[in-house]
Formats: structure tokens, sequence, C-alpha cells
């Protein structure tokens, strides 16, 4: 579905890609593991089209989107919830979602998209017009990943959905993610809680200072010793 092939990608000069190759298959969840500052973000920011490679390229279904302007991006049928949620905290639940849909061509395909959303996450039909600013940490990643969602997108990515969360709730955004998977979207996810990442993945790939430098199956990488020592502390 999305081939990243041998991408590299700067900042004012310095590299923050170098050379990474890697590649999601329909229905599949993918993790991208490593510490801050590996690349994981500027990937994201890369396939969303908010940066540009100096090098290599991009494929959604062997078609380039490299070059393609963001909000074309979102009508390729590829959604992003960023790291730190940015929400429009002054309107409610409902503004948001909607907003969230602006790609969308009519009413009914509105219309099911919401009721999509509320049938994942029913605390946001219960409270959608309430203000997004008085939601709490874990309602408010809820509402991130459901506007996200209202765009009907083919492969959803997320960056660092548990930032901030206490444990509890870092378990149920992790069952969220499992269910979005199981209802047909493609899942790209970065994330820093190398543990459950890896538990929910078919596979992934470890990222260090820009480059992948371990692959595989998720199962397989949570026993690997790199990723033990590195990330789980083992």
């Amino acid at each position: 579905m999305l081939s990243v092939n041998n991408i590299s990608v700067g900042y004012k000069g310095l590299l923050a890609l170098e050379d990474v190759s890697f590649h999601v298959e329909k229905g599949e969840v993918v993790s991208l593991i490593g510490s801050n500052g590996a690349g994981k973000s500027t990937i994201l920011k890369t396939i969303s089209g908010l940066l540009h490679p100096e090098k290599g390229e991009i494929l959604l279904d062997h078609h380039p989107i490299h070059e393609t302007p963001t909000y074309n991006i979102v009508k390729k049928k590829i959604s992003m919830i960023p790291e730190g949620r940015r929400l429009f905290g002054r309107l409610s639940v409902l503004d948001n979602l909607i907003l969230g849909a602006y790609v969308l061509n009519s009413k009914e395909e509105i219309g099911d998209a919401l009721e999509n959303v509320f049938n994942i996450f029913p605390i946001l039909k219960e409270r959608k017009n309430q203000r997004a600013d008085t939601f709490s940490g874990g309602e408010q990643q809820q509402l991130a990943i459901a506007r996200g969602l209202m765009s009907r997108p083919s492969l959803l990515m997320l960056d660092e959905p548990s930032l901030g969360l206490m444990p509890r709730l870092v378990s149920e955004i992790f069952k969220v993610i499992q269910e979005i998977s199981r209802n047909g979207v493609t899942v790209l996810l970065v994330e820093q809680n190398v543990f459950e990442a890896l538990q929910i993945s078919h596979r992934a790939y470890v990222l260090q200072t820009g480059r992948v430098v371990l692959e595989g199956r998720g199962d397989e990488l949570i026993k690997s010793d790199l990723v033990r020592k590195a990330y789980l502390g083992m």
C-alpha cells in the first residue's frame, strides 16, 4: 500500500533522515519506534507532504506522492493524528469532527463518518456540544483520533498517541487502534511506548539517528536484545 524508498530529509542543511526505506501492506499495523530525535515524526510529516525528501520516493499504491501538496494527500485517503492532538479548543466536539470531514462530498458521507466515530467513541456523541478544551487528556486524544477518521482514510498515521496519558488510558488508546485496524483501516504508528506498540503491530521498524537499524514482526522485536536493552529496560 505504502512504499518509502531511500528517502533523505534535511532541516537547514542537516539530515534528519538518511536513506530510509520501509513498506506498509494493506490491513497492517506497522510501528516506527526509537528514541527522541530518531526521525520518526519527520517520516510522518514527509508522507503527509509537510516536508519533501531531498532524495528518494514515496509511493502510495505504486503512485508517487512525495511531491504532492498536503491537502491532496488527505484526498488520497491518508490522515495523520499529530503529536499533541492539535484540537480547536474553543470549538465543540461536533465542530472539530466536521472540520475533519472537509474532503467528503455530501451530507450523507459526513453522517456516515459521524456514525462510525460515535460507535468507536460513544463519549463523543454524549458530549458532542461540549468545548474540546474542557476534555481530559485521554478524551482529547479520542477526539483527535476521531477527527482523523472523519476523512474516511485508508491509511491512518498516529504520532505518539499515548504521550502524556496515564497507564490505564494508554491501554485504552491501544485497544482503540486495534479496533480501527479490525475495521479495515491500515495503521502507521509512531510511538515511544515500545512494548505496547510492538504488542499490537504486525511489523515494526527501529530507527536510530535517522536510519532504520532493525525491522521485523512485532512479537520478534519484543524478544530482540537491541530492543530489550535500549527501549524496554531489560
